[in-house]
């Protein structure tokens, strides 16, 4: 009943907020911004996700100028920062992964500038800092609120992701420098082991969407590292030494999030993808190792030329620091 009365409240103060956002529409678009937000992220429904043509009118807010686009950034990301209620947390986070996916330049500008303050020179919190978002009293709430700590943290490591796709990729990936590939291996890899990380959540239809916007957004990403890895097979050789210990600690890191096999989402594409990784892997390692033992061979080398091969007469420094003749 608490949880019921909760909802009706939220529902009335959404409505209400509405109705007078409504009255002055006209003369202000953070106005404007703040009734698209409420209603993409009403109490209402709580079990549904936000109507695709309230989605559409988030968007539109991309197609204006500057300020109109601020505007809506500004009214979404206060809704996340203000918000108990892990449904309208949830939708909201629902909202901006849409956003993220489909708004065009100019909105996506701001709302990086909002969700990264740190990057854009804000000093401002991160409405995407939810890791303590507050637990419910119950056990509907608290795997609500789960879900919602998992999905911002989901989308915080989404917004870091590299951004070239399709069938640039591959040139891509070519041109760039071997640390900054493993650097983009690395981003990717975190993004698929925290999606792979969801929090027992009840079903229902929003939940269900979440699910599967996050699953599509990690094949692209599982996509995005093989494409890597691929080039990474063709300049094995001209790897150095710490860039593949690097490459091996993120492999590493990335197969301990591997699901068991026998999870029923887990598709042949992804054994694929998990087969790739360990290759890769276990090649970069078999070069690691003869590396070392190459540089171990010619250390005993050096050591045995440096102890036996003296000139009469030449100086030897011990360890010691003293010289002897």
């Amino acid at each position: 009943m608490g949880r019921k009365l909760r909802r009706l409240v939220g529902a009335l103060k959404d409505n209400a907020s509405i109705a007078a956002r409504s009255t002055i529409l006209c003369s202000s678009s953070s106005s404007a911004a703040d009734l698209a937000v409420l209603r993409a992220t009403s109490h209402r429904h709580p079990s549904s996700p936000p109507h695709p043509r309230h989605i559409a009118g988030l968007l539109s807010f991309g197609r204006g100028a500057r300020p109109v686009a601020a505007a809506l950034a500004f009214s979404l990301s206060s809704r996340l920062l203000t918000t108990t209620d892990p449904t309208v947390a949830l939708k909201s986070l629902f909202s901006l992964h849409q956003l993220l996916r489909s708004a065009p330049f100019i909105l996506l500008d701001q709302l990086s500038s909002y969700l990264l303050p740190q990057s854009s020179g804000r000093r401002t919190r991160s409405p995407l800092l939810l890791s303590s978002f507050p637990l419910g009293s119950d056990s509907l709430s608290w795997s609500l609120s789960s879900c919602v700590r998992w999905y911002s943290r989901l989308l915080e490591l989404l917004l870091l992701l590299p951004s070239p796709s399709g069938e640039n990729l591959a040139e891509w990936a070519s041109s760039l420098l071997t640390r900054h590939l493993i650097s983009e291996i690395e981003s990717l890899a975190n993004f698929v082991a925290e999606a792979f990380h969801q929090p027992e959540i009840p079903g229902n239809r929003l939940i269900s969407e979440v699910k599967r916007m996050v699953a599509e957004d990690r094949l692209a990403a599982e996509n995005g590292i093989m494409v890597r890895l691929g080039e990474v097979r063709e300049r094995l050789e001209a790897v150095g030494f710490a860039d593949s210990v690097d490459l091996v600690f993120v492999l590493r890191r990335l197969e301990d999030h591997r699901p068991p096999p026998w999870m029923s989402d887990v598709q042949r594409k992804d054994q694929l993808f998990w087969t790739e990784v360990r290759q890769v892997r276990e090649t970069v390692e078999g070069l690691v190792v003869k590396r070392e033992r190459e540089a171990r061979s010619l250390q005993s080398d050096g050591f045995i030329s440096a102890r036996f091969m003296v000139r009469t007469g030449d100086l030897v420094q011990f360890h010691s620091n003293r010289w002897v003749a």
